[in-house]
């Protein structure tokens, strides 16, 4: 606040805004915040990319099976999940898809999903290269597999 002086004593004068200090102050509550709520937040995120991951490969196993049912077995590696889309040149005859409504999508992080049969613990294996891109790894870059 200031004051004037005017003739007759001293008079007050308010003048609107805010000190250095209180913004300061309001500056360094909202530090604190973002510093508290997020590495929460990313790390939720994180594990909403794995979920999402783990749906997609659910989806996909559902597909695989219904493809086995009309063809009566699932595809090979060479043919990939891209036999859900398209009948393969083998067993085209019983082939009834496409078993899949859009095309294959990329993982949650933009690689594409691979697809072995046989599988390492399995008829077949689908698998999620994590963030990273790369076998192995742990947290968010592990991989995902069915």
């Amino acid at each position: 606040m200031y004051f004037a002086i005017k003739q007759g004593g001293l008079r007050r004068r308010h003048v609107n805004g805010f000190t250095l200090l209180e913004l300061l102050v309001v500056i360094v509550i909202i530090g604190l915040l973002a510093a508290y709520v997020g590495p929460k937040y990313f790390s939720q995120l994180g594990k909403s990319e794995v979920t999402i991951a783990k749906a997609q490969i659910g989806a996909f196993e559902k597909s695989l099976d219904t493809y086995r049912l009309d063809v009566g077995r699932y595809p090979n590696t060479e043919e990939g999940l891209a036999a859900l889309l398209t009948a393969p040149a083998s067993g085209a005859a019983k082939w009834n898809g496409p078993y899949l409504k859009k095309a294959l999508p990329p993982d949650p992080w933009g690689h594409p999903f691979q697809y072995r049969a046989p599988g390492a613990k399995g008829e077949y294996e689908i698998l999620s290269l994590g963030r990273d891109g790369q076998p192995g790894g742990s947290g968010d870059a592990a991989d995902i597999t069915n």
